[in-house]
Protein backbone atom coordinates (compact mmCIF):
# COMPACT_ATOMS: atom_id res chain seq x y z
CA UNK A 1 0.00 0.00 0.00
CA UNK A 2 2.34 2.74 -0.89
CA UNK A 3 -0.47 5.29 -1.97
CA UNK A 4 -1.63 7.82 0.12
CA UNK A 5 -5.05 9.63 -0.42
CA UNK A 6 -5.12 13.69 -0.29
CA UNK A 7 -8.61 14.95 0.06
CA UNK A 8 -9.60 19.16 0.76
CA UNK A 9 -12.65 19.24 3.32
CA UNK A 10 -15.20 21.74 4.75
CA UNK A 11 -18.21 20.76 5.93
CA UNK A 12 -18.40 17.30 4.24
CA UNK A 13 -20.54 15.54 6.51
CA UNK A 14 -23.10 14.74 4.01
CA UNK A 15 -21.01 12.83 1.40
CA UNK A 16 -17.25 12.16 3.13
CA UNK A 17 -17.98 8.76 4.73
CA UNK A 18 -18.67 7.33 1.32
CA UNK A 19 -15.36 9.08 -0.46
CA UNK A 20 -13.48 7.38 2.31
CA UNK A 21 -15.17 3.80 2.41
CA UNK A 22 -14.75 3.60 -1.30
CA UNK A 23 -10.89 4.01 -0.72
CA UNK A 24 -10.44 1.29 2.25
CA UNK A 25 -8.01 -1.55 1.11
CA UNK A 26 -6.00 0.75 -1.02
CA UNK A 27 -4.24 3.03 1.20
CA UNK A 28 -2.96 3.04 5.03
CA UNK A 29 -2.53 6.66 4.76
CA UNK A 30 -5.43 9.02 4.62
CA UNK A 31 -4.89 12.95 4.55
CA UNK A 32 -7.66 15.69 5.53
CA UNK A 33 -6.83 18.76 4.89
CA UNK A 34 -9.82 21.07 6.38
CA UNK A 35 -10.96 24.78 6.32
CA UNK A 36 -13.01 25.01 9.29
CA UNK A 37 -15.88 22.64 8.89
CA UNK A 38 -18.74 22.92 11.26
CA UNK A 39 -20.81 19.79 11.02
CA UNK A 40 -19.65 16.47 11.68
CA UNK A 41 -16.74 16.08 8.54
CA UNK A 42 -13.85 15.64 11.36
CA UNK A 43 -15.73 13.34 13.55
CA UNK A 44 -16.22 11.44 10.80
CA UNK A 45 -12.68 11.05 8.83
CA UNK A 46 -11.34 10.34 12.16
CA UNK A 47 -13.33 7.59 12.80
CA UNK A 48 -11.40 6.49 9.39
CA UNK A 49 -8.05 7.29 11.06
CA UNK A 50 -7.29 10.10 8.55
CA UNK A 51 -4.50 11.93 9.20
CA UNK A 52 -6.33 15.75 10.19
CA UNK A 53 -4.63 18.97 8.66
CA UNK A 54 -6.96 22.28 10.17
CA UNK A 55 -5.41 25.25 8.05
CA UNK A 56 -7.66 28.11 6.90
CA UNK A 57 -8.82 28.70 3.40
CA UNK A 58 -5.79 29.44 0.90
CA UNK A 59 -7.10 28.18 -2.41
CA UNK A 60 -7.95 24.80 -3.69
CA UNK A 61 -4.14 24.49 -4.96
CA UNK A 62 -2.71 24.98 -2.17
CA UNK A 63 -4.39 23.42 0.37
CA UNK A 64 -3.98 20.08 -2.00
CA UNK A 65 -0.74 20.86 -1.87
CA UNK A 66 -0.25 21.29 1.95
CA UNK A 67 -1.84 18.10 2.30
CA UNK A 68 0.61 16.25 -0.24
CA UNK A 69 3.62 17.75 1.72
CA UNK A 70 2.20 15.96 4.73
CA UNK A 71 1.29 12.69 3.30
CA UNK A 72 3.50 9.31 4.11
CA UNK A 73 4.13 8.08 0.52
CA UNK A 74 5.20 9.68 -2.43
CA UNK A 75 2.26 8.12 -4.67
CA UNK A 76 -0.76 10.40 -4.39
CA UNK A 77 -4.54 10.22 -5.14
CA UNK A 78 -6.01 13.40 -4.88
CA UNK A 79 -9.66 13.16 -4.29
CA UNK A 80 -12.60 15.74 -4.18
CA UNK A 81 -14.79 15.41 -0.95
CA UNK A 82 -17.50 14.11 -2.99
CA UNK A 83 -15.77 11.84 -5.01
CA UNK A 84 -15.09 8.00 -4.95
CA UNK A 85 -13.84 4.90 -6.93
CA UNK A 86 -15.77 2.02 -8.02
CA UNK A 87 -14.57 -1.24 -8.37
CA UNK A 88 -12.77 -1.36 -11.14
CA UNK A 89 -10.91 1.53 -10.63
CA UNK A 90 -9.98 -0.03 -7.12
CA UNK A 91 -8.82 -2.98 -8.75
CA UNK A 92 -6.58 -1.69 -10.83
CA UNK A 93 -5.27 0.61 -8.19
CA UNK A 94 -4.47 -2.67 -6.45
CA UNK A 95 -2.15 -3.69 -8.86
CA UNK A 96 -0.48 -0.98 -10.31
CA UNK A 97 3.67 -1.29 -9.74
CA UNK A 98 4.45 2.39 -9.42
CA UNK A 99 7.90 1.62 -10.30
CA UNK A 100 8.38 5.19 -13.29
CA UNK A 101 7.80 8.63 -11.13
CA UNK A 102 7.37 9.99 -14.42
CA UNK A 103 3.82 8.06 -15.35
CA UNK A 104 0.84 10.23 -14.15
CA UNK A 105 -2.38 8.09 -14.09
CA UNK A 106 -5.70 9.82 -15.67
CA UNK A 107 -9.24 8.40 -14.69
CA UNK A 108 -12.55 8.71 -16.14
CA UNK A 109 -15.09 10.50 -14.37
CA UNK A 110 -18.95 9.37 -13.84
CA UNK A 111 -20.54 12.92 -13.32
CA UNK A 112 -24.06 12.96 -10.92
CA UNK A 113 -26.74 15.17 -11.06
CA UNK A 114 -27.99 14.30 -7.29
CA UNK A 115 -28.69 10.08 -7.93
CA UNK A 116 -28.43 11.09 -12.08
CA UNK A 117 -25.84 9.91 -14.02
CA UNK A 118 -25.07 12.40 -16.86
CA UNK A 119 -24.02 10.73 -19.65
CA UNK A 120 -23.44 13.57 -22.12
CA UNK A 121 -22.88 17.52 -22.55
CA UNK A 122 -19.08 18.67 -20.59
CA UNK A 123 -20.16 16.50 -17.69
CA UNK A 124 -20.34 13.12 -19.95
CA UNK A 125 -16.87 13.14 -21.08
CA UNK A 126 -14.56 13.82 -18.37
CA UNK A 127 -11.37 12.50 -17.16
CA UNK A 128 -8.80 14.25 -15.21
CA UNK A 129 -4.93 13.03 -13.70
CA UNK A 130 -5.77 12.35 -10.14
CA UNK A 131 -3.01 9.57 -9.65
CA UNK A 132 1.07 10.86 -9.97
CA UNK A 133 4.14 11.12 -7.55
CA UNK A 134 4.85 14.16 -5.88
CA UNK A 135 8.67 14.17 -6.30
CA UNK A 136 7.71 14.97 -9.91
CA UNK A 137 4.14 16.78 -9.60
CA UNK A 138 2.44 19.56 -7.74
CA UNK A 139 -0.62 21.61 -8.24
CA UNK A 140 -0.21 25.31 -8.64
CA UNK A 141 -1.18 27.67 -6.23
CA UNK A 142 -4.35 28.83 -8.43
CA UNK A 143 -7.40 29.58 -6.31
CA UNK A 144 -9.98 27.99 -8.27
CA UNK A 145 -9.56 25.50 -10.91
CA UNK A 146 -5.93 24.33 -10.36
CA UNK A 147 -4.15 22.65 -12.96
CA UNK A 148 -1.23 20.28 -11.64
CA UNK A 149 2.29 21.06 -13.10
CA UNK A 150 3.77 18.26 -15.23
CA UNK A 151 6.97 18.36 -16.79
CA UNK A 152 8.53 17.30 -20.39
CA UNK A 153 9.49 13.96 -19.32
CA UNK A 154 5.53 13.11 -17.77
CA UNK A 155 4.02 9.86 -19.30
CA UNK A 156 0.09 10.11 -18.92
CA UNK A 157 -1.46 6.44 -18.22
CA UNK A 158 -5.08 5.54 -18.51
CA UNK A 159 -6.37 3.92 -15.27
CA UNK A 160 -9.44 0.80 -16.07
CA UNK A 161 -12.37 2.16 -13.45
CA UNK A 162 -14.05 5.33 -12.57
CA UNK A 163 -13.94 7.90 -9.97
CA UNK A 164 -17.50 8.57 -9.67
CA UNK A 165 -18.17 12.13 -8.75
CA UNK A 166 -21.68 13.18 -6.69
CA UNK A 167 -21.15 16.48 -7.37
CA UNK A 168 -24.76 18.08 -7.04
CA UNK A 169 -27.18 16.74 -4.15
CA UNK A 170 -29.29 19.78 -4.10
CA UNK A 171 -30.25 22.53 -6.50
CA UNK A 172 -29.69 24.83 -4.08
CA UNK A 173 -26.26 23.75 -3.59
CA UNK A 174 -25.18 23.77 -6.89
CA UNK A 175 -26.84 27.10 -7.51
CA UNK A 176 -24.79 28.36 -4.70
CA UNK A 177 -21.71 26.59 -5.51
CA UNK A 178 -22.03 28.16 -9.11
CA UNK A 179 -22.05 31.94 -7.69
CA UNK A 180 -18.80 31.28 -5.51
CA UNK A 181 -16.95 29.59 -8.23
CA UNK A 182 -17.67 32.51 -10.50
CA UNK A 183 -16.37 34.90 -8.04
CA UNK A 184 -13.13 32.98 -7.45
CA UNK A 185 -12.57 33.06 -11.13
CA UNK A 186 -13.06 36.18 -11.84
CA UNK A 187 -10.41 36.97 -9.21
CA UNK A 188 -8.41 35.20 -11.11
CA UNK A 189 -8.52 36.52 -13.93
CA UNK A 190 -8.21 39.58 -12.48
CA UNK A 191 -5.00 38.89 -10.65
CA UNK A 192 -4.03 37.87 -14.30
CA UNK A 193 -4.70 41.33 -15.50
CA UNK A 194 -7.64 40.41 -17.87
CA UNK A 195 -10.55 42.26 -19.55
CA UNK A 196 -14.03 41.53 -19.71
CA UNK A 197 -15.51 42.97 -22.83
CA UNK A 198 -19.12 42.58 -24.06
CA UNK A 199 -18.99 40.76 -26.45
CA UNK A 200 -17.22 38.00 -24.06
CA UNK A 201 -20.07 38.82 -21.39
CA UNK A 202 -22.62 37.91 -23.66
CA UNK A 203 -21.34 35.94 -26.49
CA UNK A 204 -19.47 33.48 -24.18
CA UNK A 205 -22.49 32.02 -22.19
CA UNK A 206 -24.85 31.38 -25.00
CA UNK A 207 -21.63 29.84 -27.29
CA UNK A 208 -21.26 27.74 -23.94
CA UNK A 209 -25.04 26.56 -23.59
CA UNK A 210 -24.96 25.66 -27.41
CA UNK A 211 -21.91 23.57 -26.78
CA UNK A 212 -23.26 21.79 -24.09
CA UNK A 213 -26.80 21.46 -24.72
CA UNK A 214 -26.74 20.92 -28.72
CA UNK A 215 -23.15 20.15 -29.96
CA UNK A 216 -22.49 17.78 -27.01
CA UNK A 217 -25.48 15.87 -26.96
CA UNK A 218 -27.03 17.32 -23.35
CA UNK A 219 -30.74 17.60 -24.43
CA UNK A 220 -30.32 13.40 -23.90
CA UNK A 221 -29.86 13.61 -20.24
CA UNK A 222 -33.09 15.05 -20.42
CA UNK A 223 -34.20 17.64 -17.34
CA UNK A 224 -31.30 17.56 -15.98
CA UNK A 225 -28.33 18.36 -19.18
CA UNK A 226 -30.93 21.81 -19.96
CA UNK A 227 -30.23 22.35 -16.36
CA UNK A 228 -26.86 22.10 -16.15
CA UNK A 229 -26.30 23.48 -19.49
CA UNK A 230 -28.13 26.57 -18.27
CA UNK A 231 -26.18 26.49 -15.21
CA UNK A 232 -22.78 26.35 -16.95
CA UNK A 233 -24.21 29.58 -19.31
CA UNK A 234 -25.29 31.73 -16.39
CA UNK A 235 -21.35 30.86 -14.62
CA UNK A 236 -19.58 31.79 -17.59
CA UNK A 237 -22.19 35.08 -17.84
CA UNK A 238 -21.40 35.55 -13.77
CA UNK A 239 -17.71 35.38 -13.82
CA UNK A 240 -16.95 38.00 -16.63
CA UNK A 241 -20.12 39.77 -15.03
CA UNK A 242 -18.25 39.60 -11.66
CA UNK A 243 -14.43 40.33 -13.25
CA UNK A 244 -16.02 43.93 -15.26
CA UNK A 245 -17.04 44.96 -11.52
CA UNK A 246 -13.67 44.46 -10.18
CA UNK A 247 -11.88 46.11 -12.89
CA UNK A 248 -14.37 49.25 -12.72
CA UNK A 249 -13.70 49.31 -9.38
Amino acid sequence: MNISVVIITRNEAHIIGNTLQSVQGITDDIVIVDSGSTDDTLAIVSGFGAQIIQTPWNGYGANKNMGIKAAKHDWILNLDADEAIDETLKQGLAGLALADSCEVYEIWFKNFFMKKWIRHGEWGTDKHIRLFNRTRVMWNEAAVHENLMLGPETKIRLLPGHILHYTVHSVEDYEQKTVAYAKLNAQKYRAQDKKSGLLKQYLSPVFSFLQNYIFRLGFLDGREGLQIARNTARYTYLKYQYLHELNKN
